[in-house]
């Protein structure tokens, strides 16, 4: 048995093999020790391998899905090997013959399908990375992901710049990528800020050669034309996917739709840093309580909450499909009678596309195909009543393509799902029970002989005694004879003369009574103690015929599916709106970004659920003014809690929320459509890569410099607070300045250096705010609300007051507060009369004269005071050579 244990772990190495042995998955060796630890399971050993114990640990087969989910949560992959031969064909070859195993799946975190292992309202991407050289372009690469459990599947193209913000959009569980590429300074460092699990593999699986291929024998084409023109980087990515699917499905294929290839520029970029400041769908701790998601999402199927999450992801960048899906929004609101109809179908919607996958991959049980004919009768009701709203107004044009993908549900298929399926469904195929009476005539005789074996004998004794005349004929059974025919001695004659004596064959003869048998008895018997197992044969059958035609219907389902998730979200943003007070955004092709009287989604229904006083809201106008041409950059300062990082936060979800398509949180809003967003709001340490708070904040404001454009919007909130405070105030200077001059951004900047607002005078778009607050009796009120004009200070010892320092603590930074503001301290306010304004030629010139002089550099590490009359002659040669030089 260790033999067979070692071989198949030898082919699985990078996977934990659950080994079937009876009622229970054993671990053994390494993966025993690593199992144990990870599911809090006793560790135990038997047997010995070269002269020590066999460590094992074990769970039981009933149960395993539990310990299953607890590892794939962890990363972990898993073989599950099981007996793939009967044990009496084993002992054929031998008493100590081992019964032949085999794997017969491999789980990753990227391909799970069961529910028990899923989240309904997430999706479960598996990612993969692929890369080529692109001449002067440096490295280009090319992104997939795919659904397996509802077989969406997509493609891009990008850059190294875009790569981690697009894996952080797709949220992928598993990103699988060339073994040799596991190391590169592009990838590596989203290895430790991603949640996926990364799976490295054979750069074969990446085989660009063959890539568009696997392709078309995966799909049954003779070309992709007709989906779309692919870069070979984009093949190459697609086809790995492909190929790790097939091999951890061991050759089944999952109902894929083709690759869907994604424009560049199509969706709002969103950097992975931008997400987790923003908390999009789940929290900086992770959670998804408290995230953006978690408060807009009435949705109220699997699938609706799985396409709201996606559109919360990658808002889109293009106008026209925005204003599709407000029309829908919209309609929804206005039409709240249909809505709430609606509303009702969908809460018995089941989730097809999963059930779908299952069935496909040979997982799936009657349960599933249960769920099928439930979405036929959730998709008929959902016709009913858009046919009837479609009488008194026009569907707008994202309903109406998801009214004819439901119309193009085919009936016939829904209605032998009906006529063949049983009200209540056993868990397991392999139970039976699943077919309704009455949908096959044989299948109904063999139950009736199963189940009712006791009348059929009662009747056909009834039979013999009405044809004999003996009334005290009795049909019997034993373990010998099986079924036989007792009379009492005195009327056994009569059966062994003619004609009865060709009926009933004598059997055995006992002092007081005499058996027979009949060709019909007989025959009667073996059917019976066949009869369960061929009823269960039966349903098989009728369940693989059932399958193929769900399959054969596989695209038209998923379609459907698709449709009900678009109602599901329509219904969900409109009944938000109408119960938040949201309001539709205008969205169009400008620069604009006028908020008026904006809200924080999340904060505002926190402070409602703590019975605080109402959420303040602001008004926040980056847009265009008089003859500039581009959008404006508010400098926010004003004191710590007062509400700054939440004024910015708030704007830069309502450009969110009104570009995924929902109303927004505010009395009205006009939003030019962003390209772009970035947020700096917040930092922490970075100890696993050696990065200081500092550092991390430099390194995501580098990024936004970098990449931001006119279209994109800026949300900064205290640059260069982590360093020393004349550091730090020339940082946050120069970046105002190249946020002003070359990004030409719409911005929000919040920060704590007063003398910055003076720039106010030299740069035209920028516009000095502040947060509202009033003192009172040496204490500071909040007053949480954004006006023009600048704060004079930061209110930071009252602040220190409110979280309860120390009274003397309170009062000594009083008295050097006061000390240091009456000192001989120059302002750096009273410096910018004399610097000369910025340009982009000036910076250059900077970057120039920034070259390290070393010269300056030896001298300033001179201390004449203390050095020897030798050393005071050296170090003058030494500068003599370095002026020379």
């Amino acid at each position: 048995m260790m033999e067979q244990f070692i071989e198949i772990k030898t082919a699985n190495p990078d996977s934990l093999l659950f080994y079937r042995m009876g009622d229970f998955y054993e671990l053994f060796f390494d993966d025993a020790r690593e199992a144990s630890q990870a599911l809090g399971i006793t560790l135990t050993k038997r047997g010995k391998h070269l002269g020590k114990d066999i460590p094992m640990c074990g769970v039981p087969v009933h149960a395993a899905e539990g310990y299953l989910e607890r590892l794939i949560a962890l990363g972990y992959k898993v073989a599950v090997c099981e007996q793939t031969e009967d044990p009496a064909e084993a002992k054929k070859r031998g008493a100590k013959s081992v019964v032949k195993r085999d794997v017969i799946r491999l789980i990753t975190p990227g391909t799970l399908t069961e529910d028990s292992l899923l989240d309904a309202s997430s999706s479960n991407y598996l990612a993969a990375v692929a890369r080529v050289k692109s001449g002067d372009e440096g490295q280009l690469y090319g992104l997939s992901w795919l659904e397996l459990s509802t077989g969406d599947y997509g493609v891009l193209a990008l850059d190294h710049l875009r790569l981690g913000a697009e894996l952080a959009r797709i949220d992928a569980r598993e990103v699988i990528i060339a073994d040799h590429m596991l190391m590169d300074e592009d990838i590596r460092p989203l290895t430790d800020t991603l949640r996926a699990s990364f799976s490295p593999v054979p750069r074969a699986f990446f085989d660009g050669a063959t890539a568009e291929d696997r392709l078309l024998d995966y799909f049954g084409l003779s070309t992709l034309d007709g989906h779309g023109h692919y870069q070979r980087v984009e093949l190459m990515a697609a086809s790995a996917i492909l190929a790790y699917v097939e091999k951890t499905q061991l050759g089944a294929r999952p109902p894929l739709n083709p690759p869907q290839r994604e424009l560049s520029g199509r969706t709002m970029a969103i950097d992975s840093a931008t997400r987790a400041n923003l908390e999009l769908v789940r929290t900086l701790s992770g959670d998804k309580k408290g995230s953006l998601l978690s408060i807009i999402d009435q949705t109220v199927t699997g699938g609706g909450s799985r396409m709201l999450a996606a559109r919360l992801s990658a808002p889109l960048a293009e106008l026209d499909p925005i204003l599709a899906r407000q029309d829908s929004v919209g309609w929804f609101l206005e039409n709240s009678w249909i809505r709430e109809d609606l509303l009702e179908d969908l809460k018995a919607a089941p989730d097809m596309p999963r059930a779908l996958s299952r069935l496909a991959l040979d997982r799936g049980g009657p349960r599933d195909m249960s769920a099928i004919r439930s979405g036929f009768a959730t998709v008929f009701a959902l016709m009913d009543h858009l046919a009837s709203a479609h009488t008194e107004t026009s569907l707008p044009s994202e309903l109406a393509r998801a009214q004819a993908a439901l119309s193009a549900m085919p009936q016939e298929l829904g209605q032998l799902l009906s006529n063949a399926l049983d009200d209540e469904m056993p868990l397991q195929k392999r139970d039976g029970g699943f077919v309704r009476s009455g949908y096959d005539e044989s299948l109904d005789e063999l139950r009736s002989l199963r189940d009712e074996s006791r009348r059929v004998i009662a009747s056909l004794q009834a039979d013999y005694a009405e044809q004999t005349g003996i009334k005290s004929v009795k049909v019997k059974h034993n373990n010998v004879l099986g079924y036989f025919v007792e009379v009492t001695a005195n009327n056994a004659d009569r059966l062994m003369t003619a004609p009865l004596n060709e009926t009933f064959i004598h059997r055995q003869t006992l002092a007081n009574a005499v058996r027979f048998t009949t060709t019909e008895l007989a025959d009667l018997e073996a059917r019976i103690a066949s009869a369960g197992a061929k009823v269960v044969a039966i349903e098989l059958s009728i369940f693989d015929q059932l399958r193929d035609a769900i399959l054969a219907s596989q695209d038209l389902i998923k379609q459907a599916a698709q449709a009900i998730a678009v109602l599901d979200v329509s219904i969900a943003l409109a009944r938000l709106a109408e119960e938040r007070n949201y309001c539709r955004p205008r969205v169009d092709d400008s620069l604009a970004f006028d908020i008026h009287n904006g809200r924080h989604p999340v904060v505002e229904i926190a402070l409602q659920k703590d019975g605080s006083d109402p959420f303040v809201a602001n008004d926040c106008d980056l847009s265009p003014k008089d003859s500039h041409l581009h959008g404006r950059i508010w400098l926010m300062t004003g004191p710590n809690m007062a509400g700054k990082s939440t004024f910015l936060r708030q704007n830069a979800l309502i450009a969110i929320l009104a570009q995924m398509g929902s109303f927004v949180p505010a009395d009205a809003a006009h939003i030019g459509l962003v390209d772009r967003l970035f947020s700096r709001v917040g930092a922490a340490d970075d100890l696993a890569r050696g990065r200081s708070t500092f550092m991390v904040e430099m390194v995501e404001t580098a990024a936004i410099l970098n990449q931001a454009g006119e279209r994109s919007l800026v949300i900064l909130d205290e640059i260069g607070r982590g360093t020393a405070t004349f550091d730090g105030l020339s940082i946050a200077w120069a970046t105002i300045e190249n946020l002003h001059e070359v990004n030409r951004a719409r911005a929000l900047f919040a920060t704590h250096y007063h003398e910055l607002t003076v720039l106010h005078e030299k740069l035209p778009r920028l516009i000095n705010a502040t947060v509202k607050v009033k003192e009172w009796q040496g204490d500071v009120v909040f007053l949480h609300q954004i006006v023009p004009g600048a704060a004079d200070r930061s209110y930071g010892i009252q602040v220190a007051k409110l979280a309860g320092l120390p009274d003397g603590v309170i009062a000594r930074a009083r008295d050097v507060l006061q000390h240091l503001e009456e000192g001989d301290r120059q302002s750096p306010a009273a410096t910018i009369d004399d610097l000369p304004l910025f340009s982009v030629s000036m910076q250059k010139q900077e970057l120039v004269e920034a070259e390290p002089d070393a010269l300056r550099d030896t001298l300033q590490v001179i201390d004449p005071d203390d050095m020897s009359p030798r050393e005071a002659h050296e170090a003058l040669y030494k500068l003599k050579a370095l002026l020379q030089g």
